[in-house]
């Protein structure tokens, strides 16, 4: 279980949201990276607005004095109008100001949300294929998505209690010059309003994250009901009424725990607002009975009233903005953990770059490999060598472990036992980065860009991007220059129909697609992990003639389940219940009337 759902109300909510807080420097780091001068222009103008209000009221007080003594008889003050003049000029410049700061958090807003998605993307890329395994990884990186930008309003939360600190203080500091007790009333009467809304917080942010696995099966749902993929099987099995009713439980279960969380909310945050107004009235009641025994003028009677109005209003926006924040840092707990997370599969410090050229090639001692999470041991003690120049097939049944050695081999994994040798070299010592240059590979489940068709052969490296000659060579490797051909805007013709305009191909045009991109790496170990199960045998063959003739002095890996086309391999490894069992060329594991024999037996029978 995630260590973090582990303690979501398993300890005081007030630990958990002091623990919180720790949230808050890491994300004022990124908020700071993200505009520097939006933040720095932000928290000036802010700490002005914050002192206007006062200057504004004190101003206005003097104006009144003014006017009751020409009421009373005496005369105008000579700078009476010069009081209203700067109240009138405060005001203005306060709407002014005010304006400019909403216009810094515009720009903070988009800076940050631009920053800090890009963070994630980053962050994700980073992880091995171990992490993305993960069940609870995957919630995690839900949570961790919607927190980096559905945090904006924490930010600009901040920045408003920054604001809001300043003018209670400044208010508060003139009703305690007039009496403490006022200070003492009003606080009295928000505390009890203020503990109230950080416990319903903190109770929304514990039935938020109970939620998040609901809402994430609730989106599949929803995606699969819905999605051109599966629209297919959708209508032809009945399935509409099956995913509605799944995800209606789903959406009942989830509506009725919001309804008695806001039910409660309402019934007891009623209650304590109640004691806050009336803290607020004892205040006002004590400043006109001050004021009717001749305690006060009518001009501090006005000040005071406004400063009481402030000071409150201020004062519970300031208890109000700091539970928010407190409870938003909750929130953030999964993003911050999230950019804390390390891959198991990393370069180590002072890695060594991979051989150029490679000259005695790879080689697995007594390799034994288990899936994270599972018990299912996938490759036992296996050993195994791929030379320089050599292309070797892997043939076995599903679940015996091919996958598996070329994502070891690749680096995307690390051996639970044994290990991997470059050169002579273990696979750990070297660069991750640097290693994946010299090897290109596709998987059967290769990636469909919905992008441009050089754009979909070029992400093979992505630094020949603008070698328009060098992807079209590529192409014409594999086979996807036909394709090209037949597309109205050749090249530039957006791909799939995600965007306007974007054109479909068949399973076998994108895999002459996906080929390119290995061609276009011009790697030392080309590997092709059954990219070609949607092609027909003729065109399968095609492709694997064309794969032997283009990896000719390199090193080369292939799967299939068509035995006619490994045929070409100089060597056949075949595998059974993670080990190797046999291994020679065609000729060899045939005359051995082996496993090898049996099913390629079995296989051609069925051509008859």
């Amino acid at each position: 279980m995630d260590k973090t759902a582990e303690s979501v109300g398993a300890t005081s909510p007030w630990r958990d949201r002091l623990r919180a807080l720790r949230n808050m420097p890491p994300v004022l780091h990124i908020l700071w990276e993200s505009s520097k001068g939006a933040v720095s222009w932000g928290i000036l103008l802010r700490l002005v607005v914050a002192s206007l209000p006062f200057l504004i009221a004190k101003v206005a007080q003097y104006i009144i004095n003014g006017i009751a003594d020409v009421l009373r008889g005496r005369p105008l003050s000579p700078h009476f109008w010069q009081l209203v003049g700067i109240e009138v000029g405060l005001n203005v410049g306060l709407g002014l100001i005010t304006r400019a700061v909403d216009y810094t958090d515009s720009l903070l807003a988009n800076s940050y949300t631009q920053y800090v998605s890009v963070k994630v993307m980053e962050q994700a890329a980073r992880l091995d294929l171990t992490t993305y395994e993960n069940p609870v990884f995957y919630d995690r990186l839900e949570r961790a998505r919607v927190q980096a930008t559905d945090r904006l309003a924490m930010i600009q939360q901040m920045g408003r209690l920054l604001q809001q600190v300043i003018t209670t203080v400044i208010f508060s500091v003139a009703l305690a010059w007039a009496s403490p007790w006022l200070v003492l009333l009003l606080a009295a009467g928000v505390l009890p309003s203020f503990l109230g809304e950080t416990h319903y917080a903190f109770l929304g942010y514990a039935k938020n994250f109970r939620q998040t696995p609901a809402k994430r099966q609730m989106d599949y749902l929803r995606q699969v009901a819905g999605s051109r993929e599966g629209a297919k099987e959708v209508k032809l099995f009945g399935l509409s009424t099956f995913f509605t009713e799944r995800f209606q439980v789903l959406a009942n279960q989830i509506y009725r725990e919001d309804v008695a969380l806001s039910r409660s909310k309402l019934i007891v945050g009623g209650l304590l607002g109640i004691i806050g107004t009336l803290g607020y009235y004892g205040a006002y009641i004590y400043v006109i009975w001050r004021t009717i025994q001749g305690g006060y003028d009518i001009g501090q009677f006005t000040f005071l009233t406004t400063a009481i109005q402030q000071a409150s209003s201020n004062l519970q926006q300031v208890f109000s903005t700091a539970s928010g924040i407190a409870d938003q840092a909750l929130f953030l707990t999964d993003l911050v953990a999230f950019f804390e997370m390390k891959g198991t599969v990393a370069s180590k410090p002072n890695a060594l770059p991979a051989p150029r050229p490679i000259k005695r090639g790879f080689e697995f001692r007594n390799v034994s490999f288990t899936y994270p999470g599972t018990s299912r041991t996938v490759l036992r003690d296996f050993t195994f060598t791929l030379a320089p120049g050599e292309r070797v097939a892997l043939i076995g049944e599903n679940g015996q472990g091919k996958t598996t050695i070329v994502k070891l081999i690749t680096r995307l994994y690390d051996p639970t036992e044994g290990q991997i040798l470059l050169d002579g070299v273990d696979l750990r010592d070297y660069s991750v980065e640097d290693l994946h240059r010299e090897i290109g590979v596709i998987f059967q489940d290769f990636m469909r860009y919905e992008m441009s068709a050089l754009d979909n052969i070029a992400v093979g490296s992505v630094n020949k991007v603008q070698q328009r000659e060098a992807i079209e060579i590529a192409a014409h490797k594999s086979l996807a220059d036909t394709v090209v051909k037949k597309l109205e805007h050749g090249y530039d013709q957006i791909l799939g129909r995600r965007f306007e305009g974007g054109v479909e191909l068949s399973g076998g045009e994108w895999q002459k697609m996906a080929l390119a991109r290995a061609y276009l790496r011009e790697a030392q170990l080309l590997i092709l992990d059954e990219p070609t199960a949607a092609l027909d045998a003729r065109s399968e063959l095609e492709v694997f003639e064309r794969f032997a003739e283009l990896t000719q002095g390199k090193m080369a890996l292939l799967i299939s389940h068509r035995f006619s086309t490994v045929r070409i391999a100089d060597r056949i490894v075949v595998l059974s219940e993670g080990r190797l069992i046999e291994e020679g060329n065609h000729q060899t594991l045939m005359s051995s009337g082996g496993l090898y024999a049996q099913m390629f037996e079995m296989q051609a029978a069925s051509y008859r």
